[in-house]
């Protein structure tokens, strides 16, 4: 694919007519892009890794049009240098690798090529994962606050706990959702998909002191399996969250008084980062 360069140049200008100051990681993204295209042997040699830093600039000089100097504008930037000098130094190394005629000096210029193309191709591989890192704690940030405006959340070293009172969601006894849950959980299973795809869930069911120790177990795992089921079937995935019973064995209030006894009729979400 032809990269036209002084096409994608005045469509890259008109993209960022309304702008100012663009960061210095942009300019030389544009810099290095152009050398690039200007290459005859790039453009013969690698089109598609060309194609592909062209692709990249185009996300970065968006980013800038429509976020301004931000983080993640910066971060595109870089990757679409990186990419520029990866084809760059491929397209040059195919070149020298045709026109060679001295074998120990091609064998030497190949080993240096190499290492330079693994070395962009590397630090493009980094700049990348760490903007889909960055983004994933974007996500996360903003699920856990829109968690926050209808329950109960609060940080612990085992994750980000959220919790909903059995009575809005069980009749007394009972493990089976009241209509009146069917909201609460739906905005529940939102924020929880709109979050850190690498994130896990893990719902947790409590019970009060009422009734038998062994009544209150089974009650409080019926109750996690309802919820579950229900995140389930309104789009998290089956393989990213699990359902536990702890029956009462943990209260956070007096089961002395009613309201006590409220408070530890509860279930609790943990949701738990991917591992670093």
């Amino acid at each position: 694919m032809s990269p036209r360069p002084l096409t994608f140049i005045a469509a890259s200008l008109a993209l960022v007519a309304c702008a100012h100051k663009p960061p210095e990681e942009l300019r030389e993204a544009r810099a290095t892009y152009q050398k690039a295209a200007a290459d005859p042997s790039t453009r013969q040699e690698t089109p598609a890794e060309l194609d592909e830093a062209r692709r990249s600039l185009v996300r970065a000089e968006r980013s800038f049009v429509v976020e301004g100097d931000t983080p993640k504008t910066r971060d595109r930037a870089y990757i679409a240098t990186r990419k520029a000098e990866l084809a760059l130094v491929m397209g040059r190394t195919a070149d020298y690798v045709e026109s060679a005629r001295n074998a120990e000096l091609w064998q030497a210029r190949e080993a240096l090529s190499a290492e330079q193309a693994e070395n962009a191709a590397n630090a493009a591989r980094l700049a990348e994962e760490q903007e889909l890192r960055a983004e994933a704690e974007r996500r996360a940030a903003l699920a856990i606050a829109a968690l926050a405006e209808i329950a109960a959340v609060r940080s612990e070293p085992r994750g980000t706990i959220v919790t909903l009172s059995g009575s809005v969601l069980f009749a007394s006894g009972k493990s089976t959702l009241l209509p009146s849950a069917t909201s609460r959980l739906s905005q529940v299973a939102e924020a929880l998909t709109a979050g850190d795809p690498g994130s896990t869930f893990v719902v947790e069911g409590y019970t009060d002191s009422s009734g038998s120790e062994a009544f209150n177990q089974k009650l409080s795992e019926a109750r996690a399996q309802a919820v579950r089921e229900f995140l389930v079937d309104h789009g998290v995935a089956p393989d990213r969250i699990e359902a536990r019973g702890l029956g009462e064995s943990q209260p956070v209030a007096s089961n002395a008084t009613a309201e006590g006894r409220a408070n530890n009729r509860r279930v609790e979400i943990v949701i738990q980062p991917p591992p670093s």
